[in-house]
């Protein structure tokens, strides 16, 4: 038995000082309000963007020729360097037409050790005045028509390497493989997107910010340069509602507004060591901004009707306005920061406020005299006193 009415005690003094934080109020005898003056103070508070996850280089794989696929080098995931090859297409035809151009070429390089062979001949020979100038020129024309025509088999014969080389598709750019929507044996053409292979080394984050705010951003540091360099780090917050362990820098602003939003689109750089982040992603872009000059009050002392704010402001009369406010949408969940309706040096009720009305008179004391008051009424109250209260 002595257990339980401890724990009545317990449970009311606990509901008194719940009180004391929340919005009713302990009854005192009187007609006392914690009050207090408006003042500044520094706050830091958090903008969201929704944001979208690319690598820095995202390419599109497509072959050059087309063809059947004969191989696939490289699984979905994988880690690629600049130049290695990905895919096989079928190059039978490709092989044989290099086999051609180097039969031509060397057809060719017979032909001009032929016509070298009769050009130096001729020159002794003209030398000597054996020959006339008609026979020599004859052969010098033979003898660059072999040359020329070895050029052309030499270009023939790189052309057809080149094509083959076509034949194995091979990556640009050091990154990761994305999906493989094409096996082995499949036809493909230039038309289709074998895979995307992604730098992701290092990401970027694409997310928009309204014109109002990116005007006000380039006003205010002097250009779009200034603004950017006056962001501050900027935070990234998963898809899973973690927050990214590396902090990010806006390293981007687009010059055109989108007509069809009125956003403009804006790029923050993360470093991605560990491969946590994947081209394709989405988040939130997480902009903290100080304020030194905020005035803050909790929450606890502001009403909501109707989706506007009011708190108790006290006059020089010791009696209480019903006032609207307006404060900041962005919020740490305990205390809002006032945009208007409220001045430095303004005095305003902080507990008991469901027990105010509009113009009633009160008695004022400190935050610190209210508490006070509590904890003093809890230790007087008798065990008869606790349960009269609870059967209220």
């Amino acid at each position: 038995m002595k257990t339980k009415k401890i724990m009545l005690v317990a449970a009311c003094a606990a509901m008194l000082v719940s009180c004391g934080n929340g919005g009713g109020r302990p009854t005192f005898g009187d007609n006392e309000y914690p009050v207090v003056e408006a003042g500044v103070s520094s706050a830091t508070m958090q903008q969201k963007f929704p944001a979208t996850i690319k690598g820095v280089q995202d390419v599109q794989i497509s072959p050059k020729v087309g063809g059947f696929i004969t191989r696939i080098y490289v699984k979905e995931g994988q880690n690629v360097g600049a130049g290695q090859v990905l895919f096989e297409i079928d190059n039978a035809t490709y092989q044989a037409q290099v086999r051609q151009a180097q039969a031509a070429v060397n057809t060719a390089q017979t032909q001009v050790n032929t016509a070298e062979l009769t050009f130096n001949n001729s020159k002794k020979l003209f030398d000597n005045k054996v020959i006339g100038d008609y026979e020599m020129q004859t052969a010098q024309n033979t003898y660059e028509q072999a040359k020329a025509g070895l050029a052309q088999a030499q270009a023939a014969l790189a052309n057809a390497k080149e094509a083959l080389s076509f034949c194995f598709v091979k990556s640009p750019a050091a990154g990761v493989v994305g999906t493989l929507p094409f096996k082995v044996g499949a036809l493909v053409s230039a038309a289709n997107v074998l895979t995307t292979v992604s730098d992701n080394s290092t990401m970027e984050v694409y997310f928009s910010v309204n014109e109002k705010d990116a005007l006000e951003m380039s006003k205010s540091e002097g250009g779009q340069n200034g603004a950017l360099a006056a962001l501050p780090s900027v935070k990234l917050q998963l898809a899973d509602g973690s927050i990214y362990a590396h902090e990010g820098k806006v390293a981007k602003m687009s010059g055109v507004i989108d007509q069809a939003t009125g956003t403009v689109q804006m790029i923050a750089v993360f470093p991605n060591p560990n491969k946590l982040l994947k081209s394709g992603g989405s988040g939130n872009i997480i902009i903290p901004h100080d304020n030194n000059e905020a005035i803050v009050i909790p929450q606890s002392c502001v009403m909501e009707v109707q989706n506007k704010k009011f708190i108790y402001t006290l006059n020089d009369s010791n009696r209480v306005q019903y006032t609207e406010i307006t404060v900041n949408p962005q919020n740490d969940g305990y205390n809002y920061i006032v945009t208007g309706g409220l001045k430095v040096g303004d005095k305003y009720v902080t507990n008991g406020i469901t027990k105010l009305s509009d113009q009633m008179e009160i008695v004022p004391i400190t935050p610190e005299r209210y508490q006070q008051k509590i904890d003093e009424q809890a230790k007087a109250m008798s065990a008869g006193d606790i349960v009269g209260a609870m059967k209220k």
